[in-house]
Order: C-alpha cells, then structure tokens, then sequence
C-alpha cells in the first residue's frame, strides 16, 4: 500500500477514486512511563517512552487505514493527515485520515 501526504503519487496516475479512508487507535498513559517524564521534567530531555507511545499510536492508525483502503480495491491512500483527540483523562486518540485511491 502506498500511502502519501501529498494529493498524488509521484510518478503514477490515479485512475480510481474510493473515497475517505480512516484508522485510529486510543491510548491511555502508563504510569511507569508517567513517573519517568516526571522525572525529565525536572532535568529536562527527550520523553522517550512517550515518544515510543506516540510511534506506535501512528503505526496502528497508519495499518487500520491501509487495511480499510485495501479492503475497497485502492492499491494507495493519498492526502493523509494526522489528528489527536483526548478522549478521557490520561487517554487520547490518534486519528488517521486520507482518500483511498487506484493508481498505475
């Protein structure tokens, strides 16, 4: 599945439109990974075990959208774009949105 953040494929020709595809997955805090960005805040650094967090959160959006384009015949998803929401205290939504297309 190819999938691009610009409105075509370089190099290929779109031939068929399918229409919005989506993919999201919630996640909620950990507290170990909680005390530790406690912790960096006081000394400063990168959060790296909500940088992981966040890596995987796309990951699966990215996988549930592809996995809905394939599943209408697109071969690509192009335009995608990202978006977080909080959906409860200590857990937010990772969103992942594009239209799924043909190309050749």
């Amino acid at each position: 599945m190819i999938v691009s953040n610009i409105e075509t494929v370089p190099g290929k020709t779109i031939i068929e439109f399918y229409g919005v595809v989506t993919g999201s997955t919630v996640r909620a805090k950990h507290i170990g990974r909680d005390f530790m960005a406690g912790l960096k805040n006081l000394v400063g650094g990168e959060l790296k075990g909500y940088t992981e967090l966040l890596h995987e959160a796309r990951t699966e959006a990215l996988a549930r959208m592809a996995k809905e384009a394939q599943s209408m015949g697109a071969n690509a998803v192009v335009n995608v774009r990202f978006s977080t929401s909080s959906v409860a205290q200590g857990a937010a939504e990772l969103f992942a949105y594009g239209t799924a297309v043909k190309v050749e």
